[in-house]
């Protein structure tokens, strides 16, 4: 799938809930990051932790086949759900289709306006860091 098409699946998702009921929806987000492809040990590391996030956020990401993978944690159950959704949007997707991908989707599914500003913040922090991801791999791959 294209990273527009998981992100127009994540959005229909999202639309299910009443959109007045954001405990539906944190809980919904929380349930996602159960899914979460999780981070071996050797990568919880100093480095890979996501800077400007309140919890701590672990995110590595490595090139298999062309297409970059990302492992992630947190210590916290709602952040290491929306970085699941961050993962599941752009894991296994070539390093040049995430520097071109929006972010609207998030914004679609209300979840920016809904967060506290120092985890907006975070999430703000993960993004950029999937980017630079990307931008490492796609500067390596030119």
């Amino acid at each position: 799938m294209t990273i527009k098409e998981i992100q127009d699946e994540i959005v229909d998702e999202f639309a299910m809930f009443d959109p007045q009921d954001w405990d539906e929806r944190y809980q919904y987000v929380i349930d996602l990051g159960k899914t979460l492809p999780v981070i071996q040990e050797q990568y919880k590391t100093e480095s890979n932790l996501i800077k400007g996030c309140q919890s701590k956020v672990w995110l590595h990401g490595e090139q298999q086949d062309g297409k970059v993978v990302f492992s992630a944690d947190s210590d916290a159950i709602l952040t290491k759900g929306i970085i699941a959704i961050l993962i599941r949007v752009f894991s296994h997707q070539k390093a040049a289709d995430i520097l071109a991908a929006d972010t609207q989707f998030i914004d679609q599914i209300g979840l920016r306006e809904h967060l506290s500003p120092t985890r907006a913040n975070g999430l703000v922090s993960m993004v950029k860091q999937i980017k630079m991801y990307a931008l490492a791999f796609d500067s390596q791959n030119n």
